[in-house]
């Protein structure tokens, strides 16, 4: 639903945090290769949660993981899950922690081979899809792009990137730009792409 008296994508509602994160990141392209493996993570561990509570603890996040920087990431273990399961801060999944780790790993591989940035945006040539949703009710959930990456994804090592995390993230990363054609930052977020 849009939130017709602000001209915005109702999902952000009024939560303050929520709102300033749609006004000012959701959306937006992201071409660098580690802010989008950073947002990926971040997605995966949104899983059975609301965004909002992502949101809140992302700094706590960006804390726990040394600023997302996979290539201190990669080399961790189990002392390294064990202490981020101890910290209250983050959400605190075995699962989501380890495949962290591997995901890091899988991300260098896809750097060495071309970077992620690449690997992301070879799927769309480079060029955000522009959606014209005018209801929420019409966004999807996962589409064939977002099942096909997924896959890619899963092959490449990665973990917790199923389709439908994997829409979320390209929405959030501005490859698909999913604003409602009503809100303000519909045509903001495209005229910003490369």
């Amino acid at each position: 639903m849009e939130d017709q008296a602000s001209g915005r994508c109702g999902w952000c509602g009024q939560e303050p945090l929520y709102v300033a994160y749609h006004d000012t990141e959701w959306g937006v392209a992201e071409y660098d290769s580690r802010a989008l493996w950073e947002k990926l993570v971040l997605d995966g561990f949104q899983a059975g949660l609301a965004w909002i509570t992502i949101l809140r603890k992302r700094d706590a996040f960006r804390a726990a993981f040394e600023g997302f920087d996979p290539e201190v990431i990669a080399g961790w273990g189990e002392d390294d899950v064990v202490r981020l399961l101890g910290d209250a801060g983050i959400v605190r999944h075995r699962g989501k922690i380890e495949a962290t780790i591997g995901n890091a790993r899988a991300w260098i591989a896809v750097e060495e081979r071309g970077g992620f940035d690449a690997f992301v945006w070879d799927y769309v040539d480079g060029v955000p899809l522009r959606n014209t949703w005018r209801t929420m009710a019409e966004v999807p959930t996962a589409t064939e792009l977002s099942a096909r990456m997924s896959k890619d994804l899963k092959k490449a090592g990665f973990r917790f990137c199923g389709p439908t995390i994997v829409y979320a993230w390209l929405q959030a990363t501005g490859v698909i730009n999913d604003h409602l054609v009503g809100c303000f930052r519909h045509g903001e977020v495209a005229a910003l792409a490369r």
